[in-house]
């Protein structure tokens, strides 16, 4: 095709700009994974490294993606994400609410995940997808890397202070990796009063979602996996 057919039009079509529906802003809405163990050091949380051509290739991140379509909802897509990405299996049942975040790239694209905590699942965490994924780490929340995709760790950041709701609108010129010197996270206070503020420690982490059960399995499982370990795609 020519560039002049697959430039996107600037303004809408007559039919389309008379309808207020086509005008109201839309935006993706993707699912964070937040696989958490309980050890006898603290609480740690599964993150993937991406790897290969997606974007924040060599990044650490949650297991996420996006909702499919309109067919899907956030608890389904989590399941079939973690499924998909990692191998384990998750009852719905025991996906939890941690956190919502409206975020914004440095390109100025918007968009709304929803961070879910989950303590219980059937398998042990693999890199099911090496075409994407080079490792799996469980680390602990006040010891996150330093190269992680920023809008994921202000996720957890926000999780760790025991927040509901926050904002991080990155401006253009941030990278994409986190920087502690540009972040922009910002924690909307609940209507039980503001969320703690402040960089989270492990403690605050365990004290504010400590009251769960903890998985076994997630006990057992090695705390690292590489791609250079015999992995199979996991089930679609």
């Amino acid at each position: 095709m020519s560039d002049q057919e697959t430039a996107p039009r600037d303004e809408p079509s007559p039919d389309l700009a008379a309808s207020p529906e086509a005008r109201r802003h839309t935006e993706p809405l993707d699912v964070h994974l937040i696989l958490r163990r309980d050890t006898g050091d603290g609480p740690e949380v599964l993150l993937s490294r991406r790897a290969g051509a997606v974007y924040a290739a060599g990044l650490w991140h949650l297991p996420s993606g996006h909702l499919d379509g309109p067919h899907e909802d956030v608890v389904a897509a989590l399941v079939r994400e973690a499924l998909e990405e990692t191998g384990v299996v998750i009852d719905p049942a025991d996906v939890r609410a941690a956190v919502t975040v409206h975020h914004r790239s440095p390109a100025g694209l918007s968009r709304t995940g929803f961070f879910c905590e989950v303590r219980r699942w059937k398998g042990d965490p693999r890199i099911a997808e090496p075409d994407v994924c080079d490792a799996l780490d469980w680390v602990r929340p006040d010891a996150l890397p330093a190269g992680m995709v920023a809008y994921c760790r202000a996720g957890l950041d926000a999780y760790a202070a025991g927040a509901r709701l926050a904002v991080h609108f990155q401006l253009p010129g941030d990278a994409i990796a986190y920087d502690p010197g540009a972040d922009r996270l910002r924690i909307v206070p609940d209507v039980d009063g503001p969320a703690a503020g402040g960089r989270p420690s492990a403690r605050g982490f365990g004290a504010i979602h400590g009251d769960r059960e903890v998985v076994e399995r997630g006990r057992r499982a090695p705390a690292r996996l590489r791609a250079e370990h015999t992995v199979r795609p996991g089930p679609r």
